[in-house]
């Protein structure tokens, strides 16, 4: 289908927040939907675990504030906070009305526990499915919608903007043809970016670009430096590090070092129940040998849970495990941690607004502070819902011009098969560099060589760059370029411990200073500096 030059509202990303946003918008204008493989493929696909809503009115509502505060040490703005656990029912009970099928006994809706929450209210479908059910039953609604166009195969390349206001985007199809298309708004929804790190339980579609594209325009970033490592990845010589649902732990599973010894008592008195980051942390140092570069497995223990049918509960992780002969209900399964999701982003407001007119944002590539320091578990795809219909909310009452851009996008040179491959030398060189200097532990020294190795990675896409050289794969190693940058800089700046953020050299948490949002903007001068900011 071909591509309009013109729509009333752009949106960037298919996963629940950029569908939430673009179904609302279609009511009062034509919604082009950008988004670089199929519809289906985003992080709201493979989210495993739920999504957790408080259904049981004020008393629910008020202990999923407190669970998503505490969890955010020290760090969540609670108006945001507010607003994600007040319209979360409304908007859950919308997606059921357009066909999302949550798992239900005797027609009530099942719902399981998870780490930091006080009770159980997750909602899961087909067991471990619930992203892509949602993913599914959203992009159902869409389609058939006669005011929503996808741009599937399709990659922004850069914002357009005049007078300080963005107006539109440029993109390129599979085949590096790049056109120019001009809104009324730009609603950037395009999702974390996980592949910033060589083990990422996020697809290869989350490189950041949202985030990049809104920092290369002049958007302020907030709180970067607050990457979630997801504590258990599995760990098997030759697999991917597929996700293994937080639900397995809410269901019962024990964590067990290299002797068989569960270790949590030592960490947290939630056990295996804890915030994320400390169980992070704790498999991290469970996993370290006596020697630098020698790691001891840890392993998920589900052996005695034996009042839940494990295959029926976790069908789509009891399948991949069996791939590897192995099996939740009678085998010990290695975990190690892997990047996961990003509290910071674009800095926006409770509607989506971010600092530049014309630019909003919503899901993970937004940062509204409802995170604070560490994800409370299961909260991320009710993000997306709500504060993907916010953002659209607050398009259509600003009620923006459509402006003419003044000169089409430039023409741009394909890269060549070598070419190709030099750019994804330079991304795994970043990728590696991130994880061994940006990861669950960090300190100064680290952080000063992962940024030598990023102005190296830089260096080496300059070249293509300054020719007009223009793919995809060149187009995601400049995001990642530019969110290693922001990770890193943060990251340096913030000299405590809280929450995802851990410096060997500042282990402790320090409210005198730190007890604030970081804020990453450009000088003056462009250069990009961190200043902190209590919201």
């Amino acid at each position: 289908m071909e591509v309009a030059s013109e729509v009333d509202f752009l949106v960037v990303g298919a996963g629940v927040a950029g569908l939430r946003a673009a179904v609302e918008l279609a009511e009062h204008g034509d919604v082009l939907v950008v988004t670089k493989e199929a519809v289906a493929e985003s992080n709201t696909h493979y989210a495993q675990g739920g999504i957790a809503v408080a259904l049981g009115g004020d008393e629910d509502v008020a202990l999923h504030l407190q669970d998503t505060v505490g969890a955010g040490d020290g760090l969540v703005y609670p108006p945001a906070a507010r607003v994600l656990v007040a319209e979360g029912p409304q908007r859950v009970a919308e997606l059921i009305e357009w066909g999302a099928r949550f798992d239900r006994e005797g027609g009530t809706l099942l719902r399981t526990r998870e780490g930091a929450h006080s009770l159980p209210r997750i909602l899961h479908a087909n067991g471990d499915a619930t992203g892509a059910e949602i993913s599914r039953s959203l992009a159902a609604f869409a389609r058939a919608h006669k005011g929503i166009q996808f741009a599937e195969w399709t990659t922004v390349t850069g914002l357009v903007t005049a007078d300080g206001s963005v107006i539109g985007a440029d993109l390129i199809d599979r085949d590096s043809n790049s056109r120019r298309v001009t809104a009324r708004a730009v609603v950037l929804a395009a999702g974390g970016a996980g592949q910033v790190y060589s083990d990422t339980t996020n697809p290869a579609v989350a490189t950041g670009d949202g985030i990049a594209l809104a920092a290369e325009a002049g958007a302020e970033l907030a709180d970067m430096e607050f990457y979630q490592f997801h504590p258990t990845a599995f760990s098997f010589s030759g697999a991917p590090r597929f996700l293994l649902s937080e639900a397995l732990r809410g269901e019962g599973a024990y964590l067990r070092n290299d002797r068989g010894v569960r270790f949590m008592e030592r960490y947290h008195p939630l056990l295996e129940l804890a915030p994320r980051d400390v169980v992070a942390r704790a498999i991290t140092r469970e996993g370290m040998g006596e020697h630098p570069g020698e790691q001891r497995v840890v392993h998920l223990d589900m052996r005695h849970v034996k009042d839940v049918n494990l295959h029926e509960r976790f069908p789509g992780i009891s399948a991949f495990l069996a791939k590897y002969g192995l099996d939740l209900a009678h085998d010990l399964i290695p975990v190690r941690p892997a990047a996961h999701y990003l509290m910071g982003g674009i800095r926006t407001d409770l509607d989506g607004r971010t600092t530049l007119r014309g630019l909003y944002a919503a899901g993970e590539a937004a940062c509204t502070g409802v995170h604070g320091a560490n994800r409370l578990a299961s909260n991320s795809l009710l993000e997306g819902l709500v504060f993907g219909a916010r953002a659209a909310h607050a398009v259509l009452n600003d009620e923006l011009p459509l402006v003419q851009a003044d000169a089409p996008a430039c023409a741009s040179l394909p890269l060549d098969a070598g070419e190709e491959e030099q750019v994804e030398g330079q991304i795994v060189s970043l990728q590696h560099s991130m994880w061994a200097h940006a990861g669950l532990l960090r300190e100064e020294q680290g952080l000063r060589e992962g940024e030598h190795a990023l102005a190296e990675c830089e260096a080496g896409l300059a070249c293509f760059i300054q020719q007009g050289k223009q793919s995809r794969r060149l187009a995601e190693a400049r995001a990642l370029c530019g969110v290693a940058r922001a990770i890193l800089i943060s990251a340096l700046a913030r000299t405590e411990s809280r929450g995802a953020h851990f410096r060997n050299d500042f282990p402790k948490r320090d409210d005198t200073h730190f007890q604030k949002h970081s804020v990453l903007r450009r000088t003056s001068a462009g250069m990009p500096q961190v200043e902190f900011e209590a919201w």
